[in-house]
C-alpha cells in the first residue's frame, strides 16, 4: 500500500462514504487520513466509521490517521416569517434579540455576545456573503444596519462577521461533548474551528492534554493578526478557504494560502489546504480544469495534504474524487519544476543536534543517491523534521508507537511502519534495511541514510547519522 506521492490526501466521511466498503474503497483509491465532521452526524455514526477505519488499518498494515473536526461556534439568524424574506439594497435592517419571527425590516439574531462586539462600520455577511449589511448604530441588544448587498434571507442562515473580534471560545458546549467523545474514541487529530487568537489553541491543548494532536483551522481574518503565534502553538494548520473566502475579498485568499503554507513549512508543522478543491465532482465524474490547477497549485506550494469535503462526504463520485486528486499530486511531483521548487525552499535548521542531523541526512542522501532516508522516532518530532526538509528521496519512518504513526500519516512524504525500537547499532541497521526492502524502498546493494537517537528509545534525542548498504 505504498503511495507513489509525497502529498497526502485527507478525505471527509459522510452519507456517501458511510459503509466499511465505501471507506475501504476511498483508502485504496489514495486516502491517507479520514475526517469525521462533527458538524453533521451522530456519535453512533462517527463510531461506526472510526471502527471501519481501524479494521481497514489492521487488514492493510498501514497506519491511517483520523481527524475529528469540531463544529465551533456558529452565528445564525433566528426564524423568518414565512420562512423567507427579501432584503432590498439601501434599505435599513435591524437585528435584535427579540425572538419574534423576522421579515424584510428586522430579524432575530440570538447571540448577545455579537451586539457587545459590534461597532459602527462593521459588516455582517448572511448566507455565505450573499447578503451584506453595514452597521450604522449599535445599542443594548440590537444593531441598526444598512443593506449593502440585497438578497433573500431564510430561517437559521449563517452570519459571518469579518471585521469583528468576537468574545467567543473556539469550543462550544456541543464541541466539548464531541471532543470528549472523539478523544475516548481514539482519534489522532482534533481540528479547531473559529480560531481567532492564540488562547483558543492553548485552551484546547490544555483540555486535550496530549491525547490527540491539535490542528488550527485558519478561517477568520482575526487569526491572521497573530498567525505566527497560532502556528507555533498548533501541531498543524488548515487553510480553510471556504470561510476565508466569505470573510475576505476572494482575491486575497490565494496569497494567504501561499503565506500560510510557507509559514507552516518553516515551523515544521503539517499544513492542509482545504475546501472546494474538486467541488464539481460532487455531481460530475470529472473535475474542471481550473479545479485540477487548484489542486496542483497546493502541491507545488509544498502543502502536506489536500482535503476533500463534500466530494467524498456527500458526492456522487467519492472514489473518483480521491483517485483524481491522487493522480494530480503524482503528476505534479514528477515534474522537474516541482523538485526545483522544493529545493529552492529549505529553511534554516534550528541550532539543535536533531535539526542538524536531519538537514544533513537530506544532503547526504541526495549526494550519494541513496534510495531512502530511514528515521527512527518515538514522539514523531524527528520524522516531522525530515518531512520539513522536503527531500528528493522517500522517508521511511520506524516507530514503536502506533499513535505516532497515525498522526504522521498527515505529514508530507512520510511512510510509517510500527516496529520495536532498535536495541543497538547493528539492530538499527538491520531493521532499516529489512523494512526498506519489505516496503519496496530499496533493493539489495542500494544505500540508505539512517537517523536515530542514542541512547535508543529516547524521545527527541536524534544525534546519529549512518549510511548503510542493503544486504
Amino acid at each position: 500500500m505504498r503511495r507513489q506521492r509525497n502529498t497526502k490526501i485527507l478525505a471527509t466521511l459522510g452519507p456517501a462514504s458511510a459503509t466499511p466498503e465505501a471507506i475501504d474503497a476511498l483508502f485504496r483509491a489514495g486516502a491517507d487520513v479520514f475526517r469525521l465532521n462533527f458538524s453533521h452526524g451522530s456519535h453512533a455514526e462517527h463510531k461506526a466509521r472510526y471502527d471501519a477505519i481501524r479494521a481497514i488499518e489492521a487488514e492493510s498494515g498501514r497506519p491511517i490517521g483520523v481527524l475529528a473536526d469540531m463544529q465551533g461556534p456558529k452565528i445564525r439568524l433566528g426564524r423568518i416569517e414565512g420562512g423567507e424574506a427579501d432584503l432590498v439594497q439601501g434599505r435599513r435592517f435591524r437585528l435584535d434579540l427579540d425572538a419574534a419571527p423576522g421579515g424584510a425590516k428586522r430579524a432575530p439574531l440570538p447571540h448577545p455576545e455579537v451586539f457587545g462586539a459590534l461597532a459602527k462600520g462593521h459588516h455582517l455577511l448572511i448566507d455565505d456573503g450573499r447578503v451584506k449589511l453595514e452597521v450604522e448604530r449599535v445599542g443594548d441588544g440590537f444593531a441598526e444596519t444598512r443593506v449593502q448587498v440585497g438578497g433573500s434571507i431564510s430561517d437559521r442562515k449563517g452570519v459571518n462577521l469579518p471585521s469583528t473580534l468576537l468574545p467567543l471560545t473556539s469550543l462550544t458546549e456541543k464541541d466539548l461533548r464531541d471532543l470528549s467523545f472523539a478523544l475516548d474514541l481514539g482519534v489522532d487529530w482534533i481540528a479547531l474551528s473559529f480560531v481567532q487568537r492564540p488562547e483558543d489553541v492553548a485552551d484546547a491543548k490544555r483540555l486535550i492534554a496530549g491525547r490527540a494532536a491539535v490542528m488550527a483551522k485558519i478561517e477568520k481574518p482575526a487569526a491572521m493578526q497573530q498567525i505566527e503565534t497560532i502556528v507555533e502553538l498548533s501541531d498543524a494548520v488548515m487553510v480553510a478557504r471556504g470561510d476565508l473566502g466569505v470573510e475576505l475579498p476572494v482575491e486575497e485568499v490565494p496569497g494567504l494560502q501561499k503565506q500560510l503554507v510557507r509559514l507552516a513549512r518553516r515551523a515544521g508543522k503539517p499544513v492542509v489546504v482545504a475546501t472546494q478543491m474538486l467541488e464539481s465532482m460532487v455531481e460530475r465524474p470529472v473535475p474542471t480544469r481550473a479545479e485540477v490547477s487548484d489542486v496542483a497549485t497546493a502541491v507545488y506550494d509544498g502543502a502536506d495534504a489536500v482535503m476533500l469535503s463534500a466530494e467524498t462526504a456527500a458526492g456522487d463520485y467519492p472514489v473518483e474524487a480521491v483517485s483524481t486528486m491522487s493522480r494530480v499530486a503524482e503528476e505534479v511531483e514528477t515534474d522537474p519544476l516541482y523538485g526545483s521548487i522544493m529545493d529552492a525552499v529549505h529553511f534554516q535548521p534550528e541550532a539543535t543536534s536533531a535539526d542538524a542531523i536531519t538537514a544533513a541526512a537530506r544532503q547526504v542522501a541526495e549526494t550519494i543517491s541513496a534510495r531512502a532516508i530511514v528515521t527512527y522516532t518515538t514522539s514523531g518530532s524527528t520524522a516531522l523534521r525530515a518531512s520539513r526538509e522536503r527531500p528528493r528521496v522517500p522517508v521511511l519512518v520506524l516507530t514503536p508507537r502506533q499513535d505516532t504513526a497515525r498522526r504522521l500519516a498527515l505529514a508530507w512524504g512520510l511512510h510509517c511502519v510500527v516496529t520495536e525500537d532498535a536495541r543497538d547499532f547493528t539492530d538499527m541497521v538491520d531493521k532499516a534495511c529489512r523494512f526498506a526492502q519489505a516496503e519496496a524502498f530499496a533493493a539489495r546493494g542500494e544505500r540508505l541514510v539512517i537517523t536515530a537517537g542514542v541512547p535508543f528509545g529516547t524521545p527527541g534525542a536524534t544525534n546519529t547519522l549512518r549510511i548503510a548498504w542493503v544486504g
